[in-house]
């Protein structure tokens, strides 16, 4: 699949904004910490990428109520689902230099019928655009930091109007952010979550 940017700047893929917030202090220390051993910008991206990952769990899959959705807000309370994640990894990726994309895809939904829009992010290296997924792994899901070869959390089934969206974009898409600031807690998001782009 061809991957396609929204806006033809690269430097847009490196911006701060409302959700990716990557001049707060919390998402400075945090990627001053990361950089700590980091022996080049590729290390680096796959610290940060484990870190947001392995060290802030899913708050579906812990059951956490709280919804997070600014960088870092993500990165203070510890929490936040795939959306939130995305925009945490955005935020230490950009803070160090890396364009960063936040990117989509659309899936069954896990609660049993319908779809959801899955969050995910893309980063740029040697001229290319490489999808990360940072959702975080459970049973059945096995994701990695990879330029070689996509190894995302999930799959589309196109048979089952499944789908990757193709475009890259700079800032969150209004839809997801729109679910993020409006729901009271993640058991209310879960059940708004968008169904399509």
């Amino acid at each position: 699949m061809e991957l396609i940017q929204d806006t033809l700047e690269l430097s847009a893929y490196l911006a701060a904004g409302e959700a990716i917030d990557h001049e707060h202090p919390v998402v400075r220390e945090a990627a001053a910490r990361l950089t700590e051993g980091a022996a080049d910008s590729y290390a680096y991206a796959r610290a940060a990428y484990e870190f947001v990952r392995d060290a802030i769990p899913h708050s579906q899959d812990s059951g956490d109520p709280r919804v997070t959705w600014r960088a870092s807000g993500v990165l203070r309370q510890r929490t936040g689902i795939c959306y939130a994640k995305a925009h945490a990894l955005t935020a230490l990726l950009r803070a160090e230099g890396i364009p960063t994309a936040l990117c989509y895809q659309r899936l069954a939904h896990d609660e049993g019928g319908g779809y959801a829009v899955h969050g995910l992010v893309a980063v740029r290296f040697n001229g290319a655009w490489h999808r990360q997924d940072p959702r975080g792994n459970r049973p059945g899901v096995d994701a990695r930091f990879s330029l070689a070869g996509e190894r995302l959390a999930f799959a589309p089934a196109p048979e089952s109007n499944e789908m990757d969206y193709p475009v890259l974009y700079a800032e969150p898409h209004p839809a997801v952010l729109a679910a993020l600031k409006a729901a009271p807690d993640r058991s209310w998001l879960w059940k708004s979550l968008p169904d399509a782009l």
